[in-house]
């Protein structure tokens, strides 16, 4: 076995030290150290013992490549390893010195790695090795990308958060000019001249298949709809939100009333509106925003082929100012002939079906406003296939039983069309004393033993890691237990292809500044 793999100066002076084995950092110098004064002069031996321990030793230039190995270990093959360090050493270090070798120390010691593993010789060439060396990193890749994405998510934060001031300052403004009643009465007015006394209004928007059409919302609603959802006993509750209780709102009143003279009261009525609007829209800094969702519904055959697959899409529209509702919106299908698309009731289907342009069928009339729920649903579409070529993910399980164990194999198949994000495959599971014994994987694996489910995640699926696998050991047991096996994972990209090419102004001038989401995510997907 080899303890270290060592580069010295003539004098026995430590420059590299790779060590296989547990040993302090003394015992290696000790050895290292006493090391020149075994070697005599004029012998033409490569090895010298002791009582201990093997120096196989070879010159180079004015160093040492030295091997310290214990006596039993095979000289023969020490001797190859030895060979085979020769040749790296030049590869990585220009100048056979103690500055070039001290230079290049770190891609030494990973070249030694390659070469020996736990004391004993890799079966590896120099080519190998370098290739090895040289190789990209995917887990360094994946690092980029998480850091990268929190960045990206602080920005959001930032912007979010000067979004909130700025919203804050508007509304503070108003109340002081025209007080927190009038401004009810003004957002009353406005809200019965937008699509009629008939519609409902909703802070969450509601888009299809709801009788209360578009979900109308205005930024006065938010305003005067606060205690939604909160429990009844918030204190800076509006007085709709305190039932009958008439004396205790006359006093609000003048309290608010008061606040208000100081410039005061906006700050306190919208600071609890933080957390649903967080959840509803986590970032909203352009002045139009178009939402892209895609939803999953796939159930697969554990035999192979396609039992169910179902995509249903949605476009929503989100404007925060009220100048800017009078818009139609140029999009671009991306030519699917299995994708059916179907507009609004209140859209124009002649002017989308000619000229793939969605307006209200009143040109006179703007598009709802206001920063909370899911916006205002402009179109939809479902695609259903039994296509297996269609699928993202495929996911093969084989369990297999051997004497007292089950052994079980898990591979996925990623198509080509999507970069995968934040996949995890739950697998089922016997209920177990102790998570079960995984002999390889690729990702990431946590055991919820609660739930009895083994959990495979991989943060990326791209080109790079487009198939992957999972082996594990359990107890014998039948193999249905296995299944059903759920899937979740999102992508930026979409079956429709669809995109927002324009934003249309329908009074004239340039076209306002506006921003695109996409994400296709799974809400059901499965292989039974």
């Amino acid at each position: 076995v080899v303890l270290a793999a060592s580069i010295t100066s003539k004098s026995g002076k430590a420059l590299v030290s790779r060590q296989f084995v547990d040993m302090s950092r003394i015992r290696i110098e000790s050895f290292l150290a006493a090391f020149p004064k075994l070697v005599g002069t004029g012998k033409q031996h490569t090895y010298v013992e002791t009582e201990n321990v093997r120096y196989v030793y070879q010159p180079i230039e004015g160093l040492y490549l030295l091997l310290v190995t214990n006596k039993q270990s095979n000289i023969l093959e020490d001797l190859e390893t030895l060979r085979l360090l020769s040749k790296l050493v030049p590869e990585y270090s220009v100048s056979l010195d103690e500055e070039g070798i001290c230079k290049t120390a770190f891609e030494l010691i990973f070249a030694f790695d390659e070469v020996i593993s736990l004391g004993h010789k890799e079966n590896v060439t120099v080519a190998q090795v370098k290739q090895y060396c040289e190789m990209e990193s995917h887990e360094e890749r994946l690092h980029k990308l998480v850091m990268q994405s929190k960045i990206n998510e602080t920005k959001d934060v930032m912007k979010r958060k000067a979004s909130e001031i700025d919203k804050s300052k508007i509304e503070k403004n108003r109340g002081e000019k025209g007080g927190f009643m009038s401004l009810q009465s003004m957002g009353s007015s406005r809200i019965e001249s937008g699509f009629g006394s008939d519609m409902n209004i909703s802070s969450s928007g509601t888009g299809f298949g709801s009788g209360s059409g578009f979900g109308l919302t205005t930024d006065v609603d938010s305003f005067a709809s606060k205690p939604k959802g909160r429990p009844p006993s918030s204190a800076t509750a509006p007085p709709k939100g305190l039932g009958m209780q008439l004396g205790k709102n006359q006093k609000a009143n003048q309290f608010l009333e008061s606040l208000k003279a100081e410039g005061e009261v906006i700050l306190e009525d919208v600071r609890p509106s933080t957390g649903p609007y967080r959840s509803a829209a986590p970032v909203l800094t352009d002045p139009i925003t178009l939402s892209v969702d895609e939803k999953l519904n796939v159930t697969l055959k554990r035999d192979g082929g396609v039992s169910n697959f179902d995509v249903q899409g949605t476009l929503s529209l989100q404007i925060l100012n009220q100048e800017d509702g009078l818009i139609q919106v140029q999009v671009e299908t991306g030519g699917n002939p299995g994708i059916l698309f179907k507009t609004h009731p209140n859209i124009n289907k002649d002017l989308f079906s000619n000229d793939n342009i969605l307006g209200l069928k009143d040109p006179n009339r703007p598009f709802p406003t206001g920063q909370s729920g899911d916006g205002v649903g402009l179109l939809k579409w479902r695609m259903q296939s039994v296509d297996e070529s269609v699928v993202p993910l495929t996911i093969n399980c084989w369990p297999s039983v051997s004497g007292n164990e089950t052994y079980v194999s898990i591979e996925y198949e990623a198509s080509s069309m999507f970069d995968l994000q934040n996949v995890v495959v739950s697998v089922p599971l016997p209920a177990l004393r102790e998570a079960p014994s995984v002999r390889q994987v690729d990702g990431e694996w946590r055991y919820d033993s609660r739930n009895s489910i083994l959990e495979w995640s991989i943060l990326l699926i791209d080109n790079s890691n487009r198939s992957g696998s999972m082996e594990f050991v359990v107890p014998p047991t039948d193999s249905s237990v296995f299944f059903p096996i759920s899937v979740c994972f999102s992508a930026a990209n979409t079956f429709s292809d669809l995109k927002v090419t324009n934003v249309l102004p329908l009074r004239g001038g340039p076209s306002p500044k506006f921003s695109q989401r996409t994400l296709l995510s799974t809400e059901n997907y499965q292989v039974v």
